[in-house]
C-alpha cells in the first residue's frame, strides 16, 4: 500500500465552542429563520459543530429545527445557482 502525503490535505481550523444558545439561555426554534439560517452553508447544507462552535445538545436541536423549517418551506432544501 502506498502512503498518502500530508502536504495535500487541507485542515480546517475548528471554531472554539462558544455556544450562543447556552450563553443566552435560549433554544433554537424553527420559526426564527434568521437564527437557524446561520447554521446552514450558502449551498443549504448544515454545518457541523466544528464550524459553528455550538455545543452538541444545541447542534442536535438546530439540526431538528432546520429540518422542520425546511418542511414548512421557511428554508430551502437546495439553493439553486
Amino acid at each position: 500500500m502506498m502512503k498518502r502525503s500530508n502536504r495535500f490535505q487541507i485542515k480546517e481550523r475548528p471554531v472554539p465552542t462558544n455556544c450562543g444558545f447556552c450563553k443566552n439561555k435560549t433554544v433554537p426554534d424553527y420559526k426564527d429563520v434568521a437564527a437557524i439560517g446561520r447554521f446552514a452553508s450558502e449551498r443549504g447544507k448544515l454545518l457541523g459543530r466544528a464550524r459553528t462552535g455550538i455545543c452538541s445538545t444545541h447542534q442536535r436541536a438546530v439540526t431538528r429545527e432546520v429540518k422542520r423549517a425546511r418542511f414548512m418551506a421557511l428554508l430551502p432544501y437546495v439553493v439553486r445557482a
